[in-house]
């Protein structure tokens, strides 16, 4: 696996069911960078705890609530019309380029967070998941459950 949350990120998304199931999850409150993140910890055998998981979450908070989500809802309330109106489409695309940007900054600041935190320690996949999804784990757990299969392999 990529050695970058970025790269490690782009991959797992590309991966058989885990756009469907990140998308899911995103529906049930989860962050899906923090997903990525916490898939990229857990597979590089980073140990889990509470203060990794809450430095994660008030990382990644105020970036997804001022930044990445006006860029969504934006895309996500001009899809309609931009199907019937081209300069709308073309602004909606550059949203979309935009929110992806957003997102990959969010990825460099979480990985800039854990670069410090050992690898090869524990086996610790689910712990991450699980710790970093909360409410929509329980809601969807087969959605984590294809997340957590791709990026073991397994």
């Amino acid at each position: 696996m990529s050695s970058d949350l970025w790269s490690f990120a782009l991959k797992t998304y590309a991966l058989p069911g885990v756009q469907e199931a990140c998308l899911q999850l995103q529906d049930g409150g989860a962050d899906v960078c923090l997903l990525l993140c916490a898939a990229w910890l857990g597979q590089r055998g980073v140990g889990c705890d509470e203060q990794r998981l809450k430095q994660l979450e008030e990382l990644a908070a105020p970036w997804q609530r001022d930044v990445v989500q006006p860029l969504r809802t934006l895309r996500i309330e001009w899809r309609a019309a931009a199907t019937e109106d081209a300069d709308l489409g073309a602004l909606r695309e550059q949203l979309k380029t935009l929110e992806l940007q957003a997102e990959r900054q969010l990825l460099m600041r979480l990985q800039k967070q854990a670069r410090d935190w050992p690898g090869a320690q524990a086996n610790s996949l689910e712990d991450w998941l699980e710790g970093l999804a909360a409410e929509a784990a329980d809601l969807n757990r087969d959605a984590l459950q294809v997340l957590c299969v791709a990026v073991t392999g397994a």
